[in-house]
């Protein structure tokens, strides 16, 4: 997102904007499962499945499938034969979300989302390449998804062994030490131990949020209010996302 935003809407998207720069309000913030949705285009999972339409809708839709993941509420939504046949034609993904490749962390899970409800995109501690970002911008530019979420979590090893790397520890073999060189920026060496790797993990979804924001045909359709790029933590102790400003 980027300040010229701001005035490309009313009340609702300068709140927005307010979540994203400085995280005020938190993903899974405790919405229940019967959160408000505008009435739009269906979902493949039937009438009662609507696809949110821009990035204020799809954050609530998001927020909500996390609360009923955490509380053990899961829906599991559109996974019947009907959606599966329906999704032949096409998709209509309502979010992209940037995760981390770790197997306790898969997206559609997370958020309690199906079959063509999420682009997903993952790769060790977030870590941005082309291939990422050609992923990313087709799911904004082609698909017309309204909502971007980097999406981080507690005890990433990725960010982990980068910050063992950084310390004086061996270099990593081969392609892995790419993704250390990725995240150093995001290392606060005033910190030790534990407390610097759970600081870089918040840190690099910041990084890396930014630098979505900051890519012009990304910033182009945030400045329109059509688009937000949000940074979020996703906690395994308690299975609950928060946001990141």
């Amino acid at each position: 997102m980027t300040p010229q935003s701001e005035s490309h809407g009313g009340p609702g998207r300068r709140r927005l904007l307010r979540v994203v720069l400085t995280g005020t309000v938190a993903l899974a913030a405790g919405l229940v499962a019967g959160s408000p949705r505008i009435p739009t285009a269906p979902l493949a999972g039937g009438p009662e499945r609507v696809r949110p339409a821009g990035p204020e809708a799809a954050l609530r839709e998001l927020e909500a499938g996390n609360a009923r993941w955490r509380t053990l509420h899961e829906r599991h939504p559109d996974e019947t034969r009907t959606v599966r046949q329906t999704l032949v034609g096409g998709q209509h993904p309502f979010a992209v979300v940037l995760g981390c490749v770790d197997s306790r962390v898969p997206p559609e899970l997370v958020f309690d989302q199906g079959l063509g409800d999420l682009l997903t995109v993952r790769s060790a501690g977030e870590v941005l390449d082309e291939a990422v970002l050609g992923s990313i911008a087709y799911g904004v530019l082609e698909l017309g998804i309204p909502l971007i979420v980097v999406l981080g979590h507690q005890s990433c090893g990725a960010v982990a062994a980068a910050v063992r790397a950084d310390g004086g520890g061996a270099p990593l073999p081969g392609h892995m030490q790419y993704l250390v060189d990725q995240i150093r920026p995001a290392i606060d060496r005033t910190l030790d131990g534990a407390a610097r790797i759970d600081a870089a993990i918040t840190a690099n979804v910041r990084l890396v949020r930014e630098r979505l924001a900051a890519e012009p045909e990304l910033a182009a359709k945030a400045a329109a209010g059509e688009l937000a790029v949000v940074g979020a933590r996703y906690e395994l102790t308690s299975q609950r996302v928060r946001g990141i400003g």
